[in-house]
């Protein structure tokens, strides 16, 4: 398998608009949203993001090109810990074209889906995100605190509150 960059999706998806008639509008969250805000360095085998059109034809089209997906329709759903409430009117486009809208969350908005995993990975990935739009630490507190609100209480609520604290002493120890 290969790695997949932004260059080589959007041609894919581009075939998939063409060859199917269906319209493709895709928030990217992983490693191809980094490569979009500029860490163009960041390696990915995968597309990972919430879809919204036809999920099953998408990802069998991937799939026939060796293109993993984890897709779908909403990624608030991925995990016990929401992602703050209008998340999806943040996001920014950033590519567009007839059949084809490409969006990324807003810096902070990503920053909580990377931290409601947790990986060493998403921290380093979300640490990127913090300095490249110089995050403050107060306004990746409040959207958590958000995202905390909307979530069922469930005991990894817990963790992630300690997951954003030490992030956040993380990112004040490295300004």
């Amino acid at each position: 398998m290969s790695p997949l960059n932004l260059d080589r999706l959007i041609a894919v998806l581009q075939d998939y608009v063409r060859s199917t008639g269906s319209s493709v509008d895709l928030i990217l969250v992983g490693g191809l949203a980094l490569q979009a805000y500029g860490l163009r360095e960041r390696v990915t085998l995968d597309v990972d993001g919430e879809l919204v059109g036809e999920l099953e034809s998408l990802v069998e089209f991937l799939r026939q090109r060796h293109i993993p997906a984890d897709l779908g329709e909403n990624m608030s759903g991925w995990a016990v810990v929401a992602m703050p409430p209008g998340y999806r009117t943040r996001t920014t486009v950033f590519h567009r074209e007839a059949g084809l809208t490409l969006r990324l969350l807003s810096p902070v908005d990503f920053v909580i889906a990377k931290l409601r995993r947790g990986t060493e990975t998403d921290l380093d990935d979300a640490e990127f995100v913090v300095q490249k739009f110089d995050l403050a630490t107060t306004d990746i507190q409040h959207a958590a605190e958000q995202a905390i609100a909307a979530s069922p209480k469930d005991t990894a609520l817990f963790i992630f509150k300690r997951i954003v604290a030490a992030f956040c002493k993380r990112i004040e120890a490295n300004s």
